[in-house]
């Protein structure tokens, strides 16, 4: 039986794979392919392109022409290891190549321009993957777990719950709920080795 965090992961592993094969086929000619890497990839980008600018017009440019560079220069996408993140770097690139280009047009310096995130946007992203990475593991370890250990560290873990609480709420003695977190814990260890 798979559970709906095995769902999850196989959904993710799924997308990962979908975008490897259009790759290939849209190298090898298939122009079906490219549009469906373009529908995939484009509200992702234009996302990630809001934290660098806010002159929308400026980011579906950018997009647009990030696309028609990929489409046009397809044989050298072989050495591209991860698409996702090629497609990142190559319009946060042409996004500062067209602030420079207007600046030269305007009296305002580069410098004087603020990108509406301060922190990284690449290292954001990169977090908040390794964070999905993280909670979906986390999910699939616990989907391991019998449902009185599952509930049991859930409560006390995730919803940091005190130890009465948890035995009010399970119907369980002190000790009976300390041994489940404690033999819930070593099937997790056991399991994520």
């Amino acid at each position: 039986m798979i559970t709906n965090n095995q769902s999850n992961m196989n959904c993710v592993n799924a997308a990962d794979r979908d975008a490897s094969y259009l790759l290939v086929e849209f190298q090898q000619g298939n122009v079906e392919a490219f549009s469906q890497l373009y529908d995939l990839y484009a509200n992702v980008l234009f996302n990630y392109g809001c934290k660098l600018t806010n002159d929308r017009e400026l980011l579906k440019d950018c997009i647009h022409d990030v696309f028609i560079k990929i489409y046009n220069k397809r044989e050298e996408l072989h050495n591209v290891l991860n698409f996702r993140s090629y497609l990142f770097v190559s319009l946060k690139n042409k996004l500062y190549d067209e602030l420079r280009k207007n600046s030269h047009l305007t009296e305002k310096q580069i410098d004087d321009y603020q990108p509406l995130a301060l922190d990284n946007v690449e290292a954001e992203y990169i977090s908040s993957e390794k964070k999905e990475l993280v909670n979906n593991k986390v999910l699939f370890l616990l989907g391991k777990l019998s449902s009185r250990q599952r509930e049991a560290i859930t409560l006390y873990y995730l919803e940091e719950r005190k130890y009465d609480d948890i035995c009010n709420i399970m119907g369980i003695n002190y000790q009976s709920l300390r041994n489940l977190i404690h033999r819930g814990l070593e099937r997790l260890r056991a399991l994520a080795i």
